[in-house]
């Protein structure tokens, strides 16, 4: 006897016709629960498709309110929903598109004192969240509290996708083992994003969360998917398992260094791309440092520099540089943006060396420089 009613079975047809989903793969949808944090640019696509698919039990969390300036790209809302909550707003319009799944919702911010409460009634994260303070704890509580994470971020027009802790696999600080910087990236309220940028990620989010819950298709555990939206072109990038990633035993907040005030009285200086060129040409650079990942390496670097990532800088003791570099040699350091360079630039510091450069705007100054 089906466990679905008449006007379920027609409202998951095109679904219960699919020989990889039928009706025992949407009657696990209709089991599954989903928390989304976030109800944003990656949100509102996500909250969309997982409510049509037939997610059982689907929970949305955001303090943010609607504002003009997000109908550009968050477009499960209107002019009519400015000033809303944005998580009230979003029950009320998903309860619409399919009456036979429960909503809640919640209009407060993850924090370490809420979110064992939060997580507790879904196996399912969706991270639709727009800073790191929150990927970071999303993902620790992923992994204490054993959920699935489905990671998205976007950045002007490129777009990272991934799930981590599925089935005690790579977590996000397999990819980042430490918070960044404040500045690592600009704030949401100054950054731009390409308007469909978030409505094609939060798709493929949702999509990843059906994959993982009806146990269909290829999921997106150890490895990441890059996307940029002016080529259309993707990666795959292959992230590993790092076991100390899973050694998290308890809740912490996040506390980003402020790269401002942590570069103040540092003798370490700031270049840009072209004095580092100059520099490089002239032969007063020694050593080129590129503290990034070594996936973010493969992707591009600056040439002939050397991969010391920020990670090694903990335990500046074990550095191990060439007999030709001294405490007085120039060296350049760089990263993405900036700011963990300026950071592994501190620790060099306390190890005396004294003619230190750090590449402002990172390798993404340089890559919108002329330069190769």
């Amino acid at each position: 006897m089906s466990c679905f009613s008449p006007s379920e079975i027609s409202h998951y047809q095109r679904h219960l016709s699919l020989e990889k989903i039928g009706e025992s793969g949407q009657k696990k949808l209709k089991e599954s629960s989903i928390l989304v944090v976030g109800a944003g640019g990656l949100g509102c696509p996500a909250l969309q498709y997982l409510a049509a698919a037939g997610v059982g039990r689907i929970g949305i969390i955001d303090s943010d309110q609607v504002e003009q300036s997000n109908l550009q790209r968050q477009i499960l809302f209107n002019y009519d929903d400015i000033g809303k909550y944005k998580a009230e707003t979003a029950k009320n319009k998903i309860s619409r598109l399919n009456p036979h799944i429960e909503i809640e919702y919640f209009n407060d911010r993850l924090c370490t004192e809420n979110i064992k409460k939060r997580l507790e009634k879904y196996s399912i994260i969706l991270d639709g969240s727009d800073n790191f303070e929150t990927k970071y704890l999303l993902n620790d509580a992923s992994v204490i509290f054993n959920k699935v994470l489905i990671y998205g971020s976007i950045s002007e027009f490129s777009a990272q996708v991934s799930v981590f802790n599925f089935n005690c696999g790579p977590t996000y600080r397999c990819l980042f083992p430490e918070p960044p910087g404040v500045n690592a990236l600009p704030p949401c309220t100054e950054g731009g994003v390409l308007g469909v940028l978030p409505g094609i990620v939060g798709t493929i989010q949702a999509n990843e969360a059906i994959k993982v819950i009806t146990g269909i298709g290829d999921i997106l555990s150890g490895k990441l998917l890059l996307l940029d939206a002016l080529s259309l072109k993707t990666q795959f990038i292959q992230v590993n398992l790092r076991p100390e990633s899973r050694n998290i035993k308890s809740l912490a907040p996040i506390n980003l260094k402020c790269a401002t005030s942590e570069n103040a009285g540092s003798v370490a200086q700031e270049i840009d791309s072209i004095s580092m060129r100059a520099m490089n040409e002239s032969g007063k650079t020694d050593l080129i440092i590129d503290v990034r990942e070594l996936w973010e390496r493969e992707l591009s670097m600056i040439p002939s520099s050397v991969h010391i990532p920020l990670g090694q800088f903990e335990q500046p003791d074990q550095i191990e540089f060439s007999e030709l570099i001294s405490k007085s040699s120039h060296i350049i350091l760089y990263c993405k943006a900036g700011v963990r360079s300026r950071m592994a630039c501190k620790s060099l510091e306390a190890m005396g060396y004294k003619n230190l450069y750090n590449l402002s705007g990172g390798i993404m100054e340089w890559e919108s420089s002329t330069h190769p």
